[in-house]
């Protein structure tokens, strides 16, 4: 790492280092049983959603709330891991009148960051720092910060194209990714022992057709199967995934079955680790496609990952988009994800720009030392 310099880093607290949605459900529930009882996962969107959840919101009126708002699993460790890391400071948005609960909260709770690096209010995009981490898709969306990151919550889950993680591990896996950014990579990589090679990139730039050429120039790669909620007679993408129910998806979710989820597009997409392991012991190498979320925690769980960004012009990303099969609110998710996806290039270990898809197939087979007869 070249710089002289540590990181920055700003947390958010309600949601990323404090329990708060699931925490006033639980309150609720004991309050009024509902029956069904209410679940966090009927929290779809940001604030007031004119649906029973909105209950919840008379709790975040009361002091007794904020003194009593229990500390996330992990969180603890977690900021101690980052500190040591980059310099950490909090930015979140809390009523004046409960500022000081939650400050008292924040420095019983997490010693390692100083008083003087505690801010409140809700323009977190004043707040000057390289990384923000934070489950508001607003807070992202609007943030200064080079690396606004999310947390993945039920809420934000229509979030596309951003930098977003699921868990601790991965966020800090992150962090190792973007101070690592600023090092030389080597022009070549070779590949030695069983890696995984991700191609990264908007919608559109051809990701699947430049995997699938690489697979048909060398035995030395499987793909990687995936799973998606989306409908298989909308994308001609059906090699590279198979389809589930959402249903069975969060099932698999839940479970731990899948060790990466995410969603594109409002739809769902993750993997198995299982199905990882099962290529890497046969001595071969895995060639997926992923979103920056589901490569972020490829990195968290096995070694050796190799990330590829696929840059096209614009006017070609959104030409493809376009013929896409897929509803029109898919293609302008797709559409707006562009410019957010680009953003990760500048993490991924290398960059293939093209004008064909043999341009692109001969400059991986060149970074990854494949011979390409």
């Amino acid at each position: 790492m070249n710089r002289k310099f540590r990181l920055s880093t700003a947390l958010d607290i309600d949601d990323v280092l404090l329990e708060c949605t699931a925490y006033a459900i639980r309150l609720a529930n004991e309050k009024y049983k509902f029956d069904p009882p209410l679940s966090v996962h009927e929290v779809t969107g940001w604030g007031k959603q004119g649906k029973r959840t909105d209950v919840i919101f008379e709790f975040f009126n009361d002091p007794h709330f904020y003194e009593t708002q229990p500390v996330l699993e992990g969180a603890k460790e977690f900021v101690r891991k980052l500190s040591q890391m980059t310099e950490v400071f909090v930015s979140t948005a809390i009523p004046p009148e409960f500022m000081g609960i939650r400050a008292k909260q924040i420095m019983r709770e997490f010693p390692e960051i100083p008083p003087d690096h505690i801010y409140m209010g809700s323009r977190k995009d004043k707040i000057s720092v390289d990384i923000l981490f934070d489950d508001g898709m607003h807070n992202v969306f609007r943030s200064n910060a080079q690396y606004p990151i999310l947390m993945r919550r039920p809420w934000n889950q229509a979030a596309t194209g951003m930098l977003a993680v699921n868990t601790y591990d991965e966020f800090l896996k992150l962090v190792e990714v973007i101070a690592d950014s600023y090092s030389i990579k080597p022009e070549h990589f070779t590949l030695n022992e069983p890696s995984i090679v991700v191609l990264v990139g908007p919608s559109g730039s051809g990701k699947s057709t430049i995997a699938r050429r690489v697979l048909e120039k060398t035995d030395r790669f499987k793909k990687l199967m995936s799973y998606t909620t989306k409908d298989p007679t909308a994308e001609t993408e059906n090699e590279w995934y198979n389809y589930v129910s959402m249903e069975h998806f969060n099932e698999m979710c839940d479970s731990g079955e899948m060790f990466q989820s995410t969603m594109y597009a409002g739809h769902g997409y993750g993997s198995k680790k299982s199905d990882i392991e099962e290529i890497l012991a046969q001595g071969k190498h895995v060639l997926t496609t992923m979103d920056i979320c589901g490569t972020m925690s490829l990195k968290t769980n096995f070694k050796n990952v190799i990330t590829v960004y696929i840059k096209r012009e614009k006017r070609a990303l959104l030409s493809s988009i376009l013929r896409k099969k897929s509803d029109i609110n898919d293609k302008i998710n797709r559409i707006i994800a562009i410019e957010s996806e680009q953003q990760n290039m500048e993490i991924c270990d290398y960059v293939v720009e093209f004008h064909t898809y043999d341009d692109a197939v001969n400059q991986i087979c060149s970074i990854l030392n494949i011979d390409n007869g």
